[in-house]
Parts: structure tokens; C-alpha cells; sequence
């Protein structure tokens, strides 16, 4: 089931976010993810945040500020078994379009994303990694 983020759910969130992101970026060193943990958790606590749950153990979440998507984090357990695209397609019903950012080397995110929809517009140098970024992008298809 999807659900809004509560504070309880602090622990577990950010623990998929650090696994995720330290499995999902190993071209990048683990210790910029654990110098980011304290500042990341608490923008969570103020931003739109739904959570995957099922019997009480959260598997996935997706992080919205307005109409950016701050990031799709599910279990390594459970990836690829359709918990992120009902997680983007929850917010997709909410919002008329998204922008998000992604590494290119990121490939089986980068792939996802365009699965879903959305389109590169962006490519950059992130400053903090030295890593190509792509900003994509998704909008509501008004003939549908």
C-alpha cells in the first residue's frame, strides 16, 4: 500500500536511501552519501514523501518538492517487481508534470525513467561528484 511519509517512518526511509544510493552509485565513494545522511534526513521531514508499505515494513518511497522528483529509493530486495512504478505513477495521478535529476551512469535508472515517460532535456556536470547529471523530464499527455 501507498501512504504519506509520517515521522515514524524516519528510520527505515533512510535506510533504504543510504543502501540505495550506495548501490546505485558505486562510482561514487560511500562516504559522500553517510556526509549527506543528517542534512537529507531532515529535508525529509518537509517534504511530500510516500511510502511503500506492507505489514508494517516500508519497501519503497518516492521524495516530491513540488514538481521535482528528489528520488525513488526501493529495497534491493524487491527491485524490479513494480514497487517504483507504482510509486511514479502515484505521483504521476498528482501532479501534471515532473522533472528529476539522474547520473548517466545510472543506466538502469536512466532506463526506467524513459520507460515511464519521461525525456532527457539537461545534461551537467554535477559540482559535488564531478558526474554527468541528466535533467529529465515528464508531462501529462493531454490527448489520453
Amino acid at each position: 500500500m501507498i501512504r504519506k511519509f509520517q515521522k515514524v517512518d524516519t528510520k527505515q526511509v533512510m535506510q533504504i536511501w543510504l543502501n540505495g544510493n550506495e548501490e546505485a552509485h558505486p562510482f561514487i565513494p560511500k562516504e559522500y552519501w553517510k556526509s549527506n545522511f543528517e542534512m537529507v534526513q531532515k529535508h525529509l521531514l518537509h517534504a511530500e514523501v510516500y511510502v511503500y508499505e506492507d505489514a508494517g515494513t516500508i519497501y519503497g518511497f518516492i521524495g516530491i518538492q513540488e514538481n521535482y522528483v528528489a528520488g525513488i529509493f526501493v529495497k534491493k530486495e524487491v527491485r524490479s517487481t513494480g514497487i517504483g512504478k507504482q510509486l511514479l505513477d502515484y505521483v504521476k495521478a498528482i501532479h501534471q508534470a515532473l522533472t528529476l535529476n539522474v547520473y548517466q551512469k545510472n543506466r538502469r535508472a536512466v532506463e526506467f525513467y524513459k520507460r515511464e515517460g519521461f525525456s532527457i532535456i539537461l545534461e551537467n556536470i554535477e559540482t559535488d561528484t564531478g558526474e554527468i547529471d541528466y535533467t529529465m523530464h515528464w508531462h501529462i499527455n493531454k490527448k489520453q
